[in-house]
């Protein structure tokens, strides 16, 4: 039985590992033996937790935290937004999600849409997909030249090293899922009418190329998983896990930063409201 701490460390990327993903457990649940009700029952601790955080990064306003999800289709991260933060203050987050670019965005550089996003002080900003697309979906569907997408491993460490230098936080995630049960989840979409609205033909198609996918992202998070920023591969095939995972490592990124509430204003102990 588990102690109740997860130890997300145990997924990060250290920087100039070579990345197999096959290597990298999908199922996971350490310490709880497969037990979800268990771990299910630590979640709203943890969102507790991480709200207490967020109201302080939001009242100290000295730190920014950027959180970049990426995954194969159906590996879950609308649910992680859903679940991980169901109890944050939505005043001091913001979920940004890329869709394929458009004709303004085309005739900028790859960049160009993604920076105006990133967090100002005291706000978490989700990225759901993120610029990773651009070393990832250009390179599967041959929409860019190799020559292209590879020099941008060098533009997107240099890009998130200026965001850690001028202050903010990025965490990664990498939500981990196998084959099978991406296809357990795609027929779940057909057969579920509630969730019929989430399926799209193209899923079956960008399904045809899961191995040069996994040899892309294997690739993408290799070059890019850095001291400052780097990647955590989360094995996603169980939700309840993937939550617990994500929460825990969200609130040690947060202590870290040594975060008090401001000083209150002066004399404010001698104000009595009258009635």
């Amino acid at each position: 039985m588990s102690s109740g701490r997860i130890e997300p460390d145990e997924y990060r990327v250290k920087p100039g590992t070579k990345v197999d993903l096959n290597r990298w457990s999908t199922s996971a649940t350490d310490g709880f033996d497969g037990d979800k009700q268990q771990g299910a029952a630590l979640l709203p601790s943890l969102n507790e937790q991480l709200a207490d955080l967020q109201a302080m990064l939001y009242a100290e306003s000295k730190h920014k935290m950027l959180i970049i999800l990426q995954g194969m289709d159906t590996s879950g991260k609308d649910g992680t937004i859903k679940h991980v933060f169901r109890t944050i203050n939505p005043v001091g987050v913001k979920v940004k999600d890329f869709k394929r670019p458009n004709d303004i965005e085309l005739a900028h550089d790859y960049l160009w849409r993604v920076h105006e996003h990133a967090p100002r002080n005291g706000r978490i900003v989700i990225f759901n997909r993120s610029h990773y697309e651009d070393v990832l979906v250009v390179r599967v569907n041959d929409l860019v030249p190799k020559n292209v997408w590879e020099r941008r491993f060098e533009h997107i460490r240099g890009f998130e090293k200026m965001l850690v230098d001028e202050g903010t936080t990025i965490v990664k995630l990498f939500l981990h899922i196998s084959k099978d049960e991406q296809r357990a989840r795609l027929q779940e979409r057909l057969d579920n009418p509630a969730k019929h609205w989430k399926f799209e033909h193209g899923d079956i198609a960008e399904r045809a190329h899961w191995d040069a996918y996994t040899d892309a992202y294997e690739q993408a998070i290799a070059e890019t998983s850095t001291k400052s920023a780097p990647w955590y591969v989360i094995p996603s095939d169980r939700k309840w896990y993937r939550n617990l995972v994500i929460s825990q490592l969200l609130i040690d990124k947060l202590e870290s930063l040594n975060m008090t509430y401001p000083e209150p204003a002066i004399g404010i102990e001698n104000i009595v409201i009258d009635g």
